[in-house]
């Protein structure tokens, strides 16, 4: 996934109200933008640290600037949720991803009873329903999710396992949005029902797939599987 344009810099001066962020340009300006991140954003926040925003000139926005990444512990974290789908989708459509290749259709928000799924692909008679995590939590050096207690995650997990049971492929793909972990595992201690729910449906044949991302401010792409612990 390459950015459309090229990102403005500038260094964080607070996050507030879920959405809002206070950002100092380079130029000395303050301006307050969109943070595209519903979650706590813990260990992704740190007060005067880089950062670089997207630009809107669409007039009916009340914010021009979107947060897109931060500068921590050496590498770029993206912190804009919605990026991890887009880069799931072209490295599946792209087959880059070993576990989850080869197929010859795949599509993006497709519905399954009342809930939807980030991905449904086909491969010869297989058909597959492919939830995304973006995850951006560091604990002990590890990544982690999630990052705040997340029920809708949870019936995310659930779904996948009664999909499975019909006969459908499926998978729980978290996409690490930062460079500097190479290990994943569940936040028992911050979500252990979420934690407990995912070994649940593992066991009941959701497949769980971790990969890992190359961030630069002109793109993010996934360019590698990463071992995990659930």
């Amino acid at each position: 996934m390459h950015f459309t344009q090229e990102l403005t810099q500038g260094t964080l001066l607070k996050r507030y109200k879920r959405f809002l962020a206070d950002i100092k340009l380079t130029n000395g300006e303050l301006v307050t933008v969109h943070c595209p991140n519903s979650g706590s954003m813990k260990t992704c926040l740190e007060n005067d640290a880089p950062v670089l925003l997207s630009y809107s000139s669409n007039p009916s926005r009340k914010n021009a600037f979107t947060w897109e990444l931060i500068y921590l512990d050496g590498g770029w974290v993206c912190i804009n949720t919605q990026h991890a789908n887009a880069v799931a989708f072209e490295a599946v459509q792209a087959g880059t991803i070993p576990s989850l290749s080869g197929f010859n259709l795949v599509k993006r928000e497709v519905t399954f009873g009342d809930s939807r799924f980030d991905l449904y692909a086909e491969r010869g008679d297989e058909k597959w329903f492919i939830e995304v995590k973006s995850v951006t939590l560091k604990l002990n050096g590890e990544a982690s999710f999630p990052d705040s207690v997340t029920t809708r995650g949870q019936k995310h997990l659930l779904t996948l396992a009664k999909a499975k049971s019909m006969g459908y492929h499926t998978a729980m793909l978290y996409v690490l949005m930062r460079s500097d972990v190479q290990f994943f595992r569940p936040a028992k201690e911050i979500d252990p029902i979420y934690a407990s729910t995912l070994k649940e449906v593992a066991e009941k044949g959701v497949e769980v797939i971790v990969v890992g991302t190359t961030i630069t401010p002109r793109g993010i792409i996934i360019d590698r599987e990463i071992p995990f612990e659930i």
